[in-house]
């Protein structure tokens, strides 16, 4: 790919899935978001809505899988981007690498954040006498991103360690909540419970709110790109980086679905638990009592830490690889790599840096936390569909060993057409009446982080930046490297 090694081969075919599956996490996707979905379509929308928009993202992900077996490197979407342009090569992999970050450290600061809150919800169930509070909220999830830094700052044998772990917590984890919401209660809702319909997003129109409602799937499905980031450290990477992709997806779609069911099988009063301020956890303490929604909750809470630190470790890649091409201030800083863990140190303080910045808005304003947090998902989205778009217009495309044959484009188009559906989706408005406090400001976030890229880029960056950067013939990179 035109770069000397600096970054180690230590992840194996599992660990390039863990790190995916493990950020994907669908504990912590469903319980985060699941209230929202009770709301915006009910069980009819929840079941049948995760079913459709895995299938949809399955395209996207096989899409992204081609591109990720004929370019394993560690800038992955913005390095893509800038090898399949016809034209204007660095102004593609610009917005790519930049819409990346910004979305990945949406990622990393949303999960940690409602980590933190579910962590106050806990420690409120233990000690009734404790009041969650927001300021409290933004403490803890500092504490976490320092914690999860240090386990980043280490060898990526560590990381890789942790993400197998992580991945049997979840696994496990996922049995032991369906087990309990299966065995435990004495009653559960009727097999015809899932094509119950709820529209209380106070719009008139069933379908438009029912739309919404699969925001749910949405934004559990994100991150899978992190196998793609990790293709500098993982063993045959043009076929395991692929497979972790796919083998992530289908696996989280699989274990989501059963999930979802168990949920939504255990609801007992349905107004009480969607008002809730987290509806899952009122539907484990209504479902099994509070001993055990107890214990249950702290499988959450460690799904959602796994799923931070899985975050971090994908974003610092991509600030490595954004850095190394000259795309970052302080770029020189930034891609450097510690000579005694082969890990970009540097990189890894900065992945936790600019998450707490997001997270600090959330000690004075819950409403202008979710505003900057709401690109995470927009800007990952946008980022997957520029390389797979650039991807689709070219007719010399050369894939690698994992492809997808003839069907190639016709799987990016869908992919490509489904992106473009969810992202118009993601910044509709999503509750009605809209006031500041309900408004959507994900088009009024993404709108700012391209204002500021667009400025920059044609102020100075245009001038250096010409995408990915190549450091000479294969052998005369092999003798720069450095491993």
């Amino acid at each position: 790919m035109g770069y000397p090694r600096k970054l180690t081969r230590r992840f194996r075919a599992f660990d390039n899935f863990a790190i995916s599956f493990t950020i994907i996490n669908i504990i912590s996707g469903i319980f985060s978001s699941f209230g929202f979905g009770m709301g915006a379509g009910g069980p009819r929308v929840l079941v049948f809505g995760w079913i459709g928009v895995s299938v949809m993202v399955l395209f996207v992900g096989a899409a992204m899988a081609e591109i990720a077996s004929a370019y394993p490197t560690s800038g992955a979407l913005y390095f893509s981007a800038g090898k399949l342009a016809k034209r204007h090569r660095g102004a593609w992999s610009w917005y790519t690498g930049w819409l990346n970050f910004v979305g990945q450290v949406g990622g990393t600061a949303a999960t940690n954040y409602a980590a933190a809150t579910f962590i106050q919800a806990f420690v409120a169930m233990q000690w009734p006498s404790y009041h969650p509070d927001p300021r409290h909220a933004v403490g803890i999830t500092a504490v976490i991103l320092v914690l999860q830094a240090l386990a980043n700052t280490y060898t990526v044998q560590l990381v890789a360690i942790v993400n197998r772990i992580s991945v049997w917590w979840l696994l496990i984890g996922l049995v032991v909540i369906v087990a309990a919401l299966t065995v435990i209660p004495d009653q559960h809702q009727s097999a015809s419970y899932v094509t119950h319909f709820v529209n209380n997003t106070g719009f008139t129109n069933g379908i438009y709110g029912g739309m919404l409602g699969l925001l749910v799937t949405s934004w559990t499905f994100t991150g899978f790109d992190g196998s793609f980031h990790m293709s500098e450290e993982t063993v045959k990477a043009t076929v395991n980086a692929p497979r972790g992709i796919m083998r992530a997806i289908a696996c989280s779609a699989f274990t989501g679905l059963i999930l979802m069911l168990a949920l939504v099988y255990a609801i007992r009063d349905y107004a009480k638990e969607a008002g809730a301020s987290a509806p899952p956890v009122q539907i484990l303490v209504d479902a099994l009592g509070t001993g055990t929604a107890k214990l249950l909750l702290l499988i959450v809470i460690g799904a959602m830490l796994f799923c931070g630190l899985a975050n971090m470790t994908s974003n610092t890649r991509q600030i490595f690889a954004f850095s190394r091409d000259g795309a970052m201030p302080g770029s020189r800083w930034w891609h450097s790599v510690s000579p005694r863990t082969r890990t970009p140190v540097k990189a890894v303080w900065l992945a936790a840096a600019c998450p707490l910045v997001l997270v600090l808005p959330g000690w004075w304003s819950h409403t202008a936390f979710t505003a900057v947090v709401s690109v995470n998902v927009v800007g990952l989205f946008l980022a997957y569909g520029v390389p797979i778009f650039l991807r689709l217009r070219l007719d010399d495309f050369q894939p690698g060993p994992w492809n997808l044959g003839r069907y190639g484009k016709l799987v990016a188009g869908i992919a490509v057409t489904w992106i473009l559906i969810s992202n118009v989706l993601f910044m509709l408005p999503q509750a009605s009446p809209i006031t500041a406090t309900s408004f959507n400001y994900a088009p009024i976030a993404l709108g700012v982080v391209l204002l500021i890229a667009t400025v920059w880029w044609f102020a100075s960056a245009r001038h250096r930046f010409q995408g990915p950067v190549s450091y000479g013939r294969p052998d005369e990179v092999a003798a720069m490297d450095l491993i």
